[in-house]
């Protein structure tokens, strides 16, 4: 009996110290996200702002990323730049996962015609060429800030539209869901009071797992030169600029707004997939 009730007391110590390392890392990503988004949005362009005078200084104290060709201090331009990333990525990842959650719980709950539908539209938008789609979006609204973001949104959604529907359609067959319908409530009020909530979780994971996507296609399209506009603070923008000084040496134009980016991607892999653990612990151990 002690041995039994010694390694449940481990099991339970090692479930608490692993859910509190999870969140810990959770709220580590999250701090540092938002931290990066605010400073940049709030950041004086004179931290920035172009000075011949100092061109090409490798990384020390008084510019820890160095200056790019323009005598701009690399480290502020590379925090304002992943800031608008964020930004962008973050508002066309809402306004996309939106358009997954309407498209999927109307597909599984209405069926038919509608679920054929959504389903055509989902098979044709990632039958395209993910890259050249955004693109193709992307020139046709005018490039910049809006064709960007438009962009991401109509080409973002069918991945979670699909994680959507298939939840729903494991829950509209349960029961209190029929119970609603034999009550004659409609199928949005049953969609709504019934079926949503079980959705919520699996919804908020998808769409956190949506935003590094997002991020990363903005900065790929701005760097191939159909997205930001150049005078605007973006890694996109800066890796593109730096192409042109790599031969040279000027490793650090390069390196470190990628590694910025690659950071920002890769927390946000860890906030989805840890906010996963949280909610199904069970996902752990697959």
């Amino acid at each position: 009996m002690s041995t039994h009730t010694h390694t449940h007391t481990d099991k339970k110590r090692f479930e608490f110290n692993r859910k509190t390392f999870v969140t810990m890392m959770v709220i580590f990503a999250v701090v540092y996200l938002v931290g990066v988004g605010i400073w940049g949005l709030f950041m004086d362009p004179e931290s920035y702002a172009v000075n011949y005078d100092a061109k090409f200084v490798s990384p020390n104290f008084d510019h820890p990323f160095g200056t790019d060709f323009m005598g701009r201090d690399m480290f502020s331009r590379c925090i304002k730049a992943l800031s608008n990333s964020l930004i962008i990525g973050v508002l066309a990842s809402l306004f996309s996962s939106f358009i997954a959650l309407f498209m999927g719980v109307a597909s599984a709950v209405f069926g038919g015609w509608v679920d054929k539908f959504v389903n055509w539209c989902v098979d044709l938008c990632q039958g395209l060429p993910h890259l050249v789609l955004l693109i193709l979006i992307s020139f046709m609204l005018g490039k910049g800030v809006n064709g960007v973001t438009l962009a991401v949104i109509f080409t973002h959604w069918p991945s979670l539209t699909r994680i959507v529907r298939a939840e729903v359609m494991q829950v509209r067959s349960s029961q209190y869901v029929q119970a609603a319908y034999k009550m004659g409530k409609t199928k949005w009020q049953v969609a709504a009071t019934h079926i949503l909530p079980h959705v919520i979780p699996s919804y908020v994971i998808g769409l956190i797992l949506l935003f590094p996507h997002a991020i990363m296609h903005e900065a790929s399209v701005t760097f191939l030169g159909f997205g930001l506009p150049k005078e605007m603070p973006a890694i996109g923008v800066i890796l593109s600029e730096s192409m042109d000084y790599l031969a040279t040496g000027k490793w650090w134009l390069a390196v470190f707004p990628g590694l910025m980016l690659l950071v920002a991607v890769v927390l946000f892999d860890v906030i989805g997939d840890n906010l996963k653990k949280l909610w199904n612990p069970q996902s752990g151990n697959e």
